[in-house]
């Protein structure tokens, strides 16, 4: 499944701060947990050594806390492993087998895994999926029947965490993501108030792409930034992006800064060879964040392991555009 049809159904549900968590208890069986989710309740046994990933996102929490899957699932990017630089170190050695979303879940090669746990948070899967998937292992699903792609990252951690029996790990690895982007905030009080708008990386079918005030820009105002709630007049329905006419560009002048989510310096050129895009107040007070590809994925992902990530890229390029120092580029973190 490509990145832009996914970002087209859920993105606007990225959370940085999310009041929900899973329903868990206490199995019947010693030491199993039993996770409510939209389709219904799954017993855990204690201990899951063989963890298949069939959602887009999960490999991350896996990884943070602790959990090495046998199978992960590619999103875009082609990163080795389907796991970007910011996880990829938690391998270790191990390299899992890497599944598709392209023509649905591979059922057959999950099979094969022989997982003894199936993690799907953010996998859209229908309850067909699920029926399927858990006639091979436990199955856990997304929590919301509305949200089968891209829940809240701290509600996808605490429903991983309850499943592999570490609830309080989970609630830690929620906390410090908190605690960072909190100190970060009160590091650089300049952010507080101003405005902020993230775009994709280029205009699509005469349209530049935003995103309103939600959980999908939750890792700005985090930050201190503020949303501007213009956009919400170019948004055609709930947790949709804005889609918003080269006529009408002229919207984004409220704005104090740009972060447009590039992934290639071709990206840039080809916005700035756009006169309706240079013709934005932004544009010519240089008050512009491009990001490398990475930082972009970071954005997209948004994880336990990719939003620290994205604090070290994004952080001093903000800093750097709103001391008036012009345009910065993110350059991923070592």
């Amino acid at each position: 499944m490509g990145r832009r049809t996914v970002v087209a159904v859920g993105l606007s549900v990225l959370a940085l701060v999310s009041a929900c968590s899973s329903d868990t208890e206490s199995g019947s069986t010693e030491g199993s947990v039993t996770v409510t989710h939209a389709y219904g309740e799954t017993v855990v046994p204690a201990d899951p050594q063989r963890v298949v990933s069939v959602g887009l996102t999960e490999q991350d929490t896996l990884l943070a806390l602790g959990v090495v899957p046998v199978g992960v699932t590619e999103w875009y990017g082609e990163q080795p492993d389907a796991t970007w630089p910011w996880a990829h170190d938690l391998l270790g050695d191990a390299r899992p087998e890497v599944l598709t979303q392209d023509d649905g879940i591979q059922f057959e090669k999950v099979t094969a895994l022989e997982p003894d746990l199936i993690i799907g948070t953010n996998a859209g899967m229908t309850q067909d999926d699920y029926t399927r998937l858990s006639a091979i292992a436990p199955t856990i699903a997304h929590s919301d029947v509305d949200s089968p792609y891209f829940e809240p990252w701290d509600q996808q951690t605490r429903t991983i965490g309850a499943a592999l029996g570490k609830p309080d790990e989970a609630e830690a690895l929620v906390e410090n993501v908190r605690t960072r982007y909190r100190e970060a905030a009160e590091a650089h009080p300049e952010f507080a108030g101003k405005k902020a708008v993230l775009l994709q990386n280029a205009i699509y079918d005469g349209n530049a792409i935003a995103y309103q005030d939600g959980l999908s820009t939750d890792f700005l105002t985090s930050l201190g930034f503020e949303i501007p709630s213009e956009l919400d007049a170019f948004v055609q329905e709930e947790d949709a992006q804005a889609y918003i006419p080269l006529e009408n560009l002229s919207v984004l002048d409220t704005a104090d800064v740009l972060l447009w989510a590039t992934e290639s310096p071709e990206d840039r050129a080809t916005l700035e060879a756009d006169p309706v895009y240079s013709s934005l107040q932004e544009v010519r007070e240089n008050r512009l964040v491009f990001t490398d590809a990475i930082t972009a994925g970071a954005i997209y992902f948004t994880s336990p392991l990719s939003l620290p990530y994205l604090l070290d890229s994004l952080v001093p390029a903000f800093e750097s555009t709103l001391a008036g120092a012009g345009a910065a580029t993110t350059t991923a973190p070592a």
